[in-house]
């Protein structure tokens, strides 16, 4: 076959073998002749199109091959915009179907990691909402002297393999006999540069793998061999992300590797030495042990990183980077650690899809060290302990994206979604200098927060799609449908969760939480069994247990899940409050009140106002339904002194709307709807129920009905604060029917309330219910079955305070029966 043939694409393998390339971003940015025949210079950088490569100051900066076509058409065009579509057409062309939102996305960012560019105040690339990009910083061309060795595509730092440019180069040369034959010389030496990149891609993709996805991975500890304290726990951390972001190699979960920990013998912070992760490697079945360590070499640095057999102790690969200064460490650590991934067996497309370098999260090696130290104390101490740690990171690199993620998830764990909801706000707007994985997690926790499901649902797509491994979005999905009631659907995506996560114990947390919803004890009893055996706690498994033993009867057990949390900030409020409702559910207010104010103080001591505020406006709550008109009222306000945050603004407005506080109400839930008008949850199960209790309170039971009409397919949901008084939509819909009369509709209505136990649990509703079917039986004369309702009623508040006017209508009623 000619050369020539091969050149004009007619027939042989020249086109796939270009396609293939092109589809891998690997090949010569050749956009325009401008492109083959200039560098562009800008600031202190400097981009030669034809090599492909980008340096600073005279050093190379890594970049991968797509990125740098993008960054090529954008120098080009100074002072211009570039929409999106001529991105694409550049990099994908009319005929290629892939998802270009996300690969554009993507090469953004990694320009912007290159330049050290910030979104908020560019110096190079200005985004235009809408529109596209614009490279805003002044640019100068040089004209190369034709040279065939430069003529050659010459793949920059990062690109792997590399390939032989020269000695292709030296070939191509001698065939340069004259200007007039030049054309066959530069398709000559393209074709033999695109039969290099087959064969260099031929032995990456058929090579055998040293690890293949199912292998786990253990990380070690940094060696620091330097003597300069930045680099403890800073450059595990850097590595760590690193590795985090790639759906091929599968990192041991932190809690397996604590409880294995604890299996040796050995404290849960132990370092990992390379003989403490030798052993742990071994006891969990793993493939490599993957560490590092950092020397100096004179004025610089040398980065080591090294993946060691668990069976035989062979090194399966190793990356040495040298760094000019310390400055530089991290982008050699992120180099070093692209290398090492693609050695162990990582597709090259997969290697450059997900390698966003740990320096474009944060450049600041005390901002990593001391988001590691709080990921440490998070694993000991929990929630409380942690936060100054993350916000210390926040402190020294404002920019730190994750460290206010890491915030936003504990003040979220901690029952203060306001605050939480700041954090994770700031978190999401600085999600471009973060890892995909990271990004995606991002933005689901500030969607969650929002209540903007639907997009929410989007991001755990794409995060399945992507990370198939991964239990994050399998777990976050059953959380929705739990809002909304679906709970078979959110039975099966947590047993997903908990089969790619079984040493996770929120996913044991989940489990028995839905078992209870679905009635299904025996079960749930089996999920938190199966997390004590894998020696797993948490303060939200000890409280589906108290749930559990509340739904069994069984007092000595609930005792003894308070009495562990006593002592336990974030853990201690939640199960005062817990045992609270259920010394209300007997009808022994004054017990309940009592807890209820130990657990606000409680929260108050750990820094919890907002979970204060509403422990107090949930014990309004059932005052309100109690009776007790005046004292909910005064509960209320103390709440909203504590904290003006959004469920605690909802409670209050239910509160005071089954009071016949409906102005103040109305106001509430005005501005809630004003304010948080794309919140799923709060627009279609929350404020429904509001504006029912206000209808009803002013006499008005169809427009209640009318109101409640939305919330149907959800009524059973418990939407998050979870527990938290559910079941309104059906208990407020049955007292409308009792009002317009039809006691038979309200019947079926106080039925589904005791029908979903485990939805109901201690709170009010779930007693009141017998009450509320009691005087539906009796509105249409059945007597039997009325004394039957208000029996039960009566029997469960047989110990309950004198004087509660709820009990003292009850009396009368059965009285009255007889």
């Amino acid at each position: 076959m000619s050369l020539d043939g091969l050149a004009s694409g007619e027939h042989g393998i020249f086109t796939p073998l270009v396609q293939f390339a092109h589809d891998l971003g690997v090949g010569a940015p050749m956009a325009s002749p401008a492109q083959q025949s200039a560098v562009i210079r800008f600031g202190p950088f400097q981009l030669n199109a034809t090599s492909g490569e980008l340096f600073k100051a005279g050093r190379a900066v890594r970049i991968h091959p797509q990125p740098f076509r993008v960054l090529v058409l954008l120098a080009e065009r100074s002072g211009q915009i570039v929409t999106r579509e001529e991105i694409r057409q550049c990099l994908w062309g009319d005929n290629t179907v892939v998802e270009f939102e996300g690969g554009i996305n993507f090469c953004v960012r990694q320009i912007r990691a290159a330049l050290a560019d910030d979104a908020e105040n560019p110096r190079y690339l200005q985004t235009l909402p809408r529109r596209g990009y614009r490279f805003i910083a002044s640019t100068t061309f040089v004209e190369l002297a034709e040279d065939p060795i430069r003529l050659v595509y010459a793949p920059g730092p990062a690109a792997e393999p590399k390939l032989p440019t020269k000695e292709v180069a030296e070939f191509a040369s001698s065939h340069v006999v004259s200007r007039w034959n030049s054309k066959i010389a530069g398709a000559t030496i393209l074709v033999l540069s695109l039969l290099a990149v087959l064969i260099a891609l031929r032995s990456h993709y058929f090579h055998r793998p040293t690890l293949t996805e199912k292998d786990s991975v253990v990380l070690a500890d940094f060696t620091n061999n330097t003597g300069d304290g930045k680099f403890d726990d800073a450059l595990k951390q850097a590595f760590a992300m690193e590795l985090e972001q790639s759906p091929f190699l599968n990192v041991l979960p932190e809690a397996k590797v604590r409880e294995t920990l604890k299996m040796m013998g050995r404290p849960p912070n132990q370092r990992i030495t390379a003989d403490v992760g030798r052993e742990l490697c071994l006891r969990t079945g793993s493939k490599a042990l993957l560490g590092g360590k950092i020397s100096t070499l004179g004025s610089h640095y040398l980065v080591d990183v090294t993946a060691v057999a668990c069976s035989s102790g062979d090194t399966l690969a190793n990356e040495q980077v040298e760094a000019a200064s310390k400055e530089d460490v991290l982008q050699a650590l992120s180099r070093a650690a692209s290398r090492l991934r693609a050695k162990l067996g990582e597709s090259l497309p997969s290697v450059q899809k997900f390698d966003v370098p740990v320096e474009a999260t944060t450049t600041s090696l005390e901002a990593l060290q001391s988001y590691s130290k709080g990921r440490e104390v998070l694993k000991v101490q929990g929630d409380v302990a942690s936060i100054p740690f993350f916000q210390r990171a926040i402190e020294l690199d404002p920019k730190f994206s994750l460290a206010y993620a890491a915030v936003a998830a504990r003040y979220s764990n901690l029952s203060q979604p306001s605050l939480a909801l700041t954090y994770a706000t700031r978190a999401y707007e600085l999600r471009d200098r973060v890892t995909e994985r990271e990004r995606l997690l991002i933005s689901a926790r500030y969607f969650r927060l929002t209540g903007e499901l639907d997009k929410q649902a989007q991001i755990f797509q794409l995060w399945m799609a992507d990370y198939p491994r991964d239990a994050n979005p399998h777990g976050s999905l059953g959380a929705n449908y739990v809002y909304m009631g679906q709970y078979d659907k959110a039975l099966a995506e947590w047993r997903k969760a908990l089969q790619l996560a079984p040493d996770d114990v929120a996913m044991y947390e989940n489990l028995g939480s839905i078992h209870l919803a679905l009635n299904q004890l025996d079960q749930a009893k089996a999920a938190f069994d199966q997390a004590f055996l894998r020696k797993l706690d948490s303060g939200g498994l000890r409280s589906v247990i108290y749930y559990f033993a509340f739904l069994r009867g069984d007092s000595a057990q609930m005792d003894r899940q308070v009495a562990w949390a006593m002592g336990k900030p974030g853990s201690e409020d939640i199960l005062l409050s817990a045992k609270s409702g259920t010394e209300a559910y007997y009808g022994r207010l004054n017990s309940a009140r009592e807890l209820s104010r130990e657990a606000a103080d409680s929260a108050i001591r750990s820094g919890s106002s907002e979970a204060a505020a509403l422990w107090l406006v949930n014990d309004a709550l059932r005052d309100a339904e109690f009776g007790e008109a005046g004292r909910a009222k005064n509960q209320v306000r103390q709440a909203l002194l504590l904290s003006s945050g959004r469920n605690v603004k909802f409670f209050a407005a239910l509160a005071l709307a089954r009071v016949g506080a409906t102005a103040q109400a109305s106001a509430i839930a005005d501005e809630l709807e004003k304010s948080y008008s794309s919140n799923t949850v709060l627009m279609v199960y929350r404020l429904p129920a509001v504006k029912a209790a206000i209808a009803l309170s002013e006499d008005n039971p169809s427009r209640a009905l009318q109101s409640l009409e939305a919330v149907k397919p959800y009524e059973l949901g418990q939407p998050t604060p979870s527990p938290l008084q559910p079941l309104y939509p059906a208990y407020l819909r049955g007292q409308a029917y009792l009002s317009m009369h039809q006691p038979g509709a309200a019947a079926i209505e106080f039925q589904k309330v005791l029908d979903h136990p485990g939805i109901g649990l201690n709170f009010p509703l779930a007693v009141l219910a017998h009450l509320e079917l009691a005087r539906a039986y009796a509105s249409v004369g059945d007597t039997p079955k009325a004394r039957t309702a208000y029996q039960d009623f009566l029997s469960l508040w047989k110990d309950a305070d004198p004087g509660i006017p709820v009990l003292k209508q009850a009396t009368a009623e059965y009285a009255r029966l007889q």
